[in-house]
């Protein structure tokens, strides 16, 4: 029985506000052409704070794609160990417990990979399996989580530590000044999550059945361009409308397991923005309520990518769990278009949990 236990989430001590965004926009977009449109839509994306790992002076800097990939480097290294210790400590487990290391990460580059650093830095046993996720974007938190529950079938007494650490900040282009482009300045932020998968024991969620979803012919709609100056973010204007092919796959997903998935306990889904939840909303017949722990990640820390499910699953543990037995999704989206989606019945009691970092 493979049990996703509680989540370890932290993000970075510099923070930029709503209104401190939209007046840099201003600030320093005062003569593009569409410069209202782009303050509206970052207006209604609902984000209020985000957290960034550098101050945002240093963020609007561009010192060159190599300095910004050792900065990433760094900062991974520096931040990531206490939150993989405390996600070890939630779920009762040592480094010497752990069988594979998932990391999941679109915002830099490493090889070896972090998974390499981490088992020769923290004390994991040499024969760790290794599985870093570099290319899934926002959809890989989900595709850890797969990953880590097909191993643990495979392996019913193994147990795996998922990684996620984005700094969607040190992706900042200020040459790229699309409307798009814009918004998704106003959009992301940056945050590290790590959770274990254990294949025996543990509180949470206990993973039933996954699957993916490819949308066909939308690799372009969302990608990077990679060019001299790093990673450029390209997202067409078609994104917002996914929800319409992908809630259909959630749904035919979860009828061989005999589920209907508009009558589950709990969804816990990528927050890419707000018309992907009030989307869900509408066609899987839910009321807003069901998505308050994704809205709340959106709300307060942005888009973290693939570390946004990660951060709403938090939330509901903080919020006491479910009910023994209560039924729910895990679905991260991203570039592909693709579908993450997991399926799983709640294990434990509903009780208080400790305070969020």
């Amino acid at each position: 029985m493979a049990t996703l236990c509680r989540p370890a989430i932290a993000v970075p001590e510099h923070v930029i506000t709503r209104e401190e965004t939209l007046e840099l926009a201003r600030t320093l977009h005062a003569d593009h052409p569409q410069l209202d449109l782009a303050l509206r839509l970052i207006g209604n994306t609902g984000v209020q704070t985000r957290h960034l790992v550098q101050p945002i002076e240093d963020t609007l800097k561009h010192p060159g794609f190599t300095t910004r990939n050792a900065r990433y480097e760094a900062e991974a290294k520096a931040r990531v160990p206490d939150v993989v210790q405390r996600a070890l400590d939630m779920a009762e487990v040592t480094v010497r417990d752990i069988d594979m290391i998932v990391y999941v990460s679109c915002t830099g580059f490493m090889m070896p990979s972090m998974t390499a650093w981490l088992i020769n830095t923290m004390g994991f046993r040499n024969e760790t399996r290794q599985l870093p996720i570099a290319q899934l974007g926002c959809a890989a938190g989900g595709a850890a989580i797969n990953r880590a529950h097909d191993f643990c079938m495979a392996y019913p007494r193994a147990n795996v530590l998922i990684v996620a650490c984005e700094f969607c900040s040190l992706l900042y282009q200020p040459t790229d000044l699309g409307v798009g482009n814009l918004l998704s300045n106003g959009l992301f932020g940056d945050g590290m999550a790590a959770a274990v998968v254990r294949g025996q024991g543990g509180n949470g969620v206990h993973l039933e059945r996954n699957g993916s979803h490819l949308v066909p012919d939308t690799e372009a709609w969302i990608s990077y361009g990679v060019r001299d100056t790093g990673f450029h973010f390209i997202l067409d204007k078609r994104v917002p409308g996914t929800m319409s092919m992908l809630a259909p796959a959630m749904r035919e997903m979860a009828k061989p397991h005999d589920w209907d998935v508009s009558a589950l306990d709990f969804y816990i889904v990528h927050a890419g923005g707000p018309r992907i939840l009030d989307d869900l909303c509408h066609y899987l017949g839910l009321t807003p309520e069901m998505f308050r722990y994704s809205r709340a990640t959106l709300t307060e820390r942005g888009n973290i990518a693939s570390a946004v499910i990660f951060d709403a699953l938090d939330r509901l543990f903080e919020d006491g769990g479910a009910g023994h037995e209560a039924r729910g999704v895990i679905a991260g989206f991203g570039p592909g278009i693709t579908a993450e989606i997991a399926l799983g019945t709640w294990v434990g009691t509903r009780e208080a949990a400790p305070v969020r970092v």
